[in-house]
């Protein structure tokens, strides 16, 4: 696959609002960009932790096995699902912005793992081989991650500057999105059955 294809297919996929982006913007929204930061490692390593596995070694055993994709989207919209109400429910008891529960990097780790981008990359997008093979892709990729989540922290702290925008308005808005993820990951699990 071409480097500029790789590039292009990855950041496509990244950019996509999705529930590890909505934890990103919230925490910026919430917190601030320089308090965010620290998210991008539960970012990247749920990704790594995701997609160096796949491409190694999983890949030519998941062929053919559409139950265990389903349960592992089933088990995604769980999670995304529990996120969504805890969201909620931190909006409705209007707690202050700094004692609102604060996302912390093993949310971001596990969203991210559960993340249906990241068996896309891994499967479909980033090479398979050994892992010295595929290290040239992954350390792009690493970069790609850095990038996109940055944009994404960025996002959150000026919306969080925005004055008609409440962290209980962010916390609501991020809430429903992941509920309608959250949702479109059983709609999509239940096709492969």
């Amino acid at each position: 696959m071409p480097d500029s294809f790789f590039t292009f297919a990855i950041l496509a996929l990244l950019l996509t609002p999705g529930p590890t982006n909505t934890l990103l913007t919230v925490a910026a929204a919430t917190r601030g960009l320089r308090a965010s930061v620290p998210l991008l490692a539960g970012e990247l390593l749920g990704y790594l932790a995701v997609i160096v596995p796949l491409a190694t070694v999983a890949a030519p055993l998941l062929d053919g096995r559409p139950a265990l994709s389903a349960g592992l989207r089933i088990a995604a919209a769980c999670w995304v699902l529990f996120l969504a109400m805890r969201l909620w429910r931190v909006s409705s008891e209007q707690k202050a912005e700094r004692e609102a529960a604060p996302i912390t990097i093993g949310q971001v780790f596990l969203t991210t793992m559960l993340n249906p981008k990241a068996p896309i990359i891994g499967l479909v997008i980033m090479p398979h081989g050994s892992l010295m093979e595929i290290a040239p892709a992954l350390g792009r990729f690493s970069l790609l991650v850095l990038a996109a989540g940055t944009s994404f922290l960025t996002l959150g702290s000026l919306v969080g500057k925005a004055p008609v925008l409440s962290p209980r308005l962010v916390y609501r808005i991020a809430a429903v999105f992941l509920l309608i993820f959250s949702a479109g990951l059983v709609g999509s699990a239940s096709s492969l059955i």
